[in-house]
């Protein structure tokens, strides 16, 4: 069976529907929460793939966290082995910042359901081909990254120009959350409810929003992750 090795840095914040679509293929997957303390892996010895999910800290906190340092060079051994590697929010400003580019914080924080529209590139895209080239997905982030050199860019909103990026054939970065059920959010309003407090968001018109936003955004998520997984199979295949 193909395993995708799973980094998640908080507990609301999993794979979700990344996790539906690889289990419909018949791709194990391995959770490492090094948030609980738990080592990241220095290789990826038989993983079919990389993913990266999102968390609160931020690319730059490496004295806070540690860890982050294992998996900047976690990504960069799958980067070097052509290993795919998707990563999420947090995710994708580490693989960013792994191939080189600035990670900082945005002009305010980027939280809610609001639309992505996909660039030119993202039409021949093996994910993002796969979404309308408008949609809702939900934010939910403070920092922003540069688009890495040589990379591709997929996808932007009305605040932040990058919202996902391509590194070569194999590596993706998607800085929104398309891959967050109904439950998810929930539970990452209740984590981070004095972080909405802050960035003065509305707890009880987000949950409102929510079930028939992420309704919305299912049939794309199972879209672009789908054609995710489906690499994952071709290329363990090859491999």
């Amino acid at each position: 069976m193909a395993l995708v090795r799973v980094l998640q840095h908080i507990g609301p914040e999993g794979p979700g529907r990344i996790a539906d679509a690889m289990t419909e293929r018949g791709i194990g997957v391995a959770v490492t929460r090094p948030d609980l303390g738990e080592p990241v892996p220095a290789r990826l010895d038989g993983a079919a793939g990389l993913l990266v999910m999102g968390g609160p800290m931020g690319v730059y906190e490496v004295e806070r966290y540690p860890y982050l340092a294992d998996e900047q060079r976690l990504i960069e051994h799958a980067l070097r082995e052509e290993i795919p590697v998707l990563g999420v929010c947090l995710g994708s400003q580490l693989l960013a910042a792994t191939l080189g580019a600035r990670v900082a914080p945005g002009p305010r924080k980027e939280i809610g359901w609001f639309e992505v529209t996909t660039s030119d590139a993202a039409t021949e895209d093996p994910l993002l081909g796969r979404a309308p080239s408008q949609f809702v997905a939900l934010h939910w982030h403070g920092d922003v990254f540069d688009l890495p050199t040589g990379a591709v860019s997929l996808a932007r909103s009305e605040l932040t120009t990058h919202q996902a990026f391509r590194f070569g054939e194999r590596a993706h970065g998607l800085l929104f959350h398309l891959e967050a059920k109904p439950d998810q959010v929930e539970l990452m309003a209740r984590e981070f409810a004095d972080e909405l407090s802050t960035a003065g968001v509305d707890a009880v018109a987000l949950a409102a929003q929510t079930p028939a936003r992420a309704r919305a955004a299912e049939e794309i998520a199972r879209a672009v992750f789908g054609a995710w997984a489906a690499s994952l199979t071709s290329s363990t295949s090859r491999a």
